[in-house]
């Protein structure tokens, strides 16, 4: 890998290398590179600094914003340019090379699309700015909640990064707490943000081992955390804590629908991003036998070849083989009852250049209540089950993304009205769709702005 890849800290000050470090290591177990861990009095001088800085302008964050966008994509930044900034991420985290640079594309295109998004999330009848002719006989006036808004970034793939941002946009001041597993985007990403022009206390970086990330997230007016279910259950009674925890996503298909002009959007919802993201669809139930949309689904997942990360046509992720082994014996665990259809050997598939490729697996269900239907995996792992009009709309609830294969106008309405379904997509749409502007798990807006009542006269 050449010479060592630091993570400092990126403070109000500037760069910040700390004594206290771990070392960052790549799918091999070799060591290239250290990051810093900051302590917990670091991070509540940094939270002073921050809260005490004057607010951008907005023309000024939306310019910086999209100028941040093109340093992101092409400079060089901590002595990475773009391609060795994806072959550090691909090889240290197993992230397929190509899906790095798809979801570098991503961030920068949300970056850039700042100014849509935010007129997009505003109620229609608030203003942005208390100056609006509006207010003169009365107005809603779109306002902050808070000031310092935290992230605890995950690192499945930089894409996670493409949706923090929109706080700067709505003039937070952000600190990032970077994954230990890949740091490095965000490392690029504030970086990037700082050379456009936001002031160093403005977005800040501050990797921490897990006590400081908890202080992190205390003394922040909002935060967002992503993780499994038990970050889900340790954050859901804080209402200033907005957890990005399983997706659960969700295919359906009825009787109607002929699921075999559907099988490729069906694989694609399942193996996108290496079947690392929450809007992956990890169960498929169908109106009648499942069996045979199982099998041609394991068909079509199983053509998939097991690639290095750094192979620019790999598209399944790499993990260091005892962890690979690990997901794979939790499978087994899990499966129970579930009869398997691909993968029921094992997932692992061991590389002579180091790590483990996860391969797919499918598994069929005998019910649309069946435990393993809410059971979501870090690979491309999707259940598949029977599903009937007459058990409703209940088997499809607790979705991030459900993809209604239906024409049947009454069962549309249902699912839309079902709070419990984020997002709801029909027809011809894999579940991983996504556009800057179109809300992920709501806009992050509705979360971090409210609307104030104001009317000005003689001002």
């Amino acid at each position: 890998m050449g010479e060592p890849v630091y993570i400092d800290a990126l403070g109000p000050a500037g760069p910040y290398r700390s004594r206290e470090r771990q070392p960052l290591t790549a799918l091999s177990g070799a060591q290239i590179g250290e990051i810093s861990q900051v302590p917990a009095l670091y991070v509540r001088r940094t939270f002073a600094a921050m809260r005490g800085s004057a607010v951008m302008p907005g023309a000024e964050r939306l310019a910086a914003l999209t100028k941040a966008a093109d340093l992101y994509l092409d400079a060089t930044i901590g002595g990475l340019d773009p391609d060795g900034y994806a072959q550090l991420v691909s090889t240290a985290s197993g992230v397929p090379l190509a899906v790095v640079r798809q979801s570098v594309e991503w961030v920068a295109d949300v970056l850039r699309s700042q100014r849509r998004t935010l007129e997009l999330a505003m109620p229609r009848g608030a203003v942005g700015d208390w100056r609006a002719p509006q207010t003169l006989a009365g107005s809603a006036v779109w306002t902050r909640r808070g000031d310092l808004f935290a992230v605890h970034a995950a690192g499945n793939t930089p894409a996670v990064h493409g949706l923090w941002p929109e706080a700067l946009a709505m003039g937070y001041k952000v600190a990032v707490r970077p994954s230990a597993r890949e740091p490095f985007t965000a490392f690029r990403l504030v970086s990037a943000l700082r050379d456009a022009g936001f002031p160093p206390a403005a977005v800040t970086l501050l990797p921490s081992d897990y006590a400081v990330a908890d202080v992190i997230i205390a003394e922040a007016d909002y935060a967002i955390v992503y993780g499994g279910q038990d970050v889900v259950d340790k954050y859901r009674a804080n209402p200033h804590v907005l957890t990005q925890g399983p997706g659960r996503s969700k295919i359906l298909v009825t009787a109607d629908v002929d699921w075999r002009e559907k099988i490729d959007i069906i694989a694609g919802s399942v193996s996108h991003l290496g079947g690392t993201a929450c809007t992956c669809a990890t169960a498929v139930l169908v109106e009648g036998d499942p069996e045979p949309l199982a099998q041609a689904l394991a068909v079509t997942l199983g053509r998939i070849p097991s690639l290095a990360a750094d192979d620019p046509e790999a598209i399944l992720t790499v993990q260091p083989t005892e962890s690979a082994v690990e997901v794979d014996r939790y499978l087994h665990t899990v499966a129970a009852d579930a009869r398997p259809v691909l993968g029921g050997d094992t997932i692992v598939d061991e590389l002579p250049s180091g790590g483990s490729v996860l391969r797919p697996a499918v598994h069929l269900v005998d019910s649309s209540t069946a435990p393993q239907l809410n059971v979501e995996l870090p690979f491309p792992c999707v259940w598949v089950g029977p599903w009937h009009p007459d058990d409703g709309i209940a088997p499809l609830r607790d979705s991030l993304v459900l993809t209604a294969m239906t024409t049947r106008s009454d069962l549309i309405d249902d699912l839309l009205d079902e709070p419990s379904i984020t997002n709801l997509y029909l027809g011809d749409n894999a579940t991983v769709w996504l556009r800057p502007g179109i809300p992920h798990d709501g806009y992050l807006a509705e979360f971090l702005m409210r609307t104030k009542g104001m009317i000005r006269t003689g001002v």
